[in-house]
């Protein structure tokens, strides 16, 4: 089984919550929950400072856009690009060998599938392969909301499609709706080897930034309802067609989790700073302030429902420190607009990519 050269799956649970990358599955129609043997267990853990990052200068990687290059943009400290996750206990994430992971996605196609912070993932991880294996040619495409950067040697390709809601926006006549059970991208994810899902962020979206003007389930139409109830509706839709659709043995589903926002600073408790603006390193805490993300609990809900062996990559809490990280002013908005959202590269994304890495490392690519 797998799409890695018949890399077989094993189900990695205790909890959800408590694994970094996680697959959940069923043998003979009853759940199954073990540990993978030799897993690593990396949700847990601190930034340690490292002074070997980061792992690639992001002034080699041209096609990265603007809005992530915080160095370039002005950022005059450094230390943010020096700490690496260290899992707790006596374990440790995999470096990168991008040449490895060339050969073992040889022929495959790799897709990310969400909103900007797929896009901030897939940047990060193009960036971390193209700076490993410098000579390798490549060809970056955009066309209709589909980027695609491939590696022709390798016949390897890395693509990003933007897809905020994952399910549907269509407009109609008394305006644009968001359909909640309705998937009419999906037809362009079936066949990819490994797909890497995404979802959050635009559903907090009111006013002018919210791209739909109502919601629709079924035949039943709604101005509005509370949004992490329609995210549970949408990522339901979601994972119904995974379980229906996807086959196992050929595709890897993956799900990127939950990149937290530092927009509040109370919620990590200094209150009087400004969002994350200025910060220079990541908390030293066990237990982030504010707690999990409700967005990262539904995930998991959903996921574990599942009968497709979907892969966790749990990024929320070690995200959730890296306050540090963010473009703050140094993004595409400059000093107008402050971003505590996405992340600067090099930065927290290549360690996202780390564990994606250390998860199909383990089913042996």
């Amino acid at each position: 089984m797998g799409v890695f050269g018949g890399a077989i799956f094993v189900v990695i649970s205790l909890l959800v919550s408590d694994l970094a990358v996680t697959t959940l599955g069923h043998t003979n129609g009853k759940r199954e929950e073990t540990v993978e043997a030799g897993s690593c267990d990396a949700s847990a853990g601190s930034w340690v400072y490292d002074s070997s990052y980061p792992l690639y200068n992001s002034s080699q990687c041209p096609f990265l856009q603007k809005q992530f290059k915080c160095l370039e943009n002005g950022r005059l400290d450094r230390d943010y690009l020096k700490y690496r996750w260290k899992p707790a206990g006596n374990c440790n994430l995999p470096r990168f060998d991008g040449r490895a992971f060339l050969f073992g996605l040889r022929g495959k196609r790799l897709m990310f599938v969400g909103d900007s912070l797929s896009l901030n993932q897939w940047q990060s991880l193009t960036c971390m392969v193209h700076t490993a294996v410098p000579e390798a040619k490549y060809t970056l495409t955009t066309v209709a909301g589909l980027s695609n950067f491939s590696f022709p040697e390798y016949g390897v390709q890395l693509m990003f499609f933007r897809d905020a809601f994952l399910v549907d926006i269509v407009s109609t006549s008394t305006g644009r709706a968001l359909r909640l059970d309705s998937l009419q991208n999906a037809k362009l994810w079936e066949g990819v080897d490994v797909l890497v899902f995404n979802s959050w962020h635009w559903w907090l979206h009111t006013g002018r930034k919210q791209p739909w003007d109502y919601i629709q389930e079924g035949n039943k139409i709604y101005k509005d309802m509370n949004r992490l109830v329609a995210y549970k509706k949408a990522m339901n839709t979601w994972a119904k067609w995974v379980d229906s659709r996807v086959d196992p043995s050929k595709t890897t589903v993956f799900y990127q989790g939950v990149s937290p926002d530092h927009a509040t600073a109370s919620d990590w408790g200094q209150p009087n700073a400004d969002a994350c603006v200025d910060q220079k390193h990541p908390l030293a805490v066990r237990r982030y302030p504010a707690g999990p993300n409700p967005a990262e609990l539904v995930v998991e809900k959903v996921i574990r429902s599942m009968t497709y062996p979907v892969r966790l990559l749990n990024v929320t809490y070690l995200s959730q420190l890296r306050v540090d990280g963010h473009p703050s002013v140094y993004g595409l908005g400059g000093h107008r607009i402050m971003d505590c959202s996405h992340w600067c590269l090099a930065g927290v994304p290549d360690t996202w990519n780390l564990l994606l890495y250390q998860s199909l490392v383990a089913h042996n690519f």
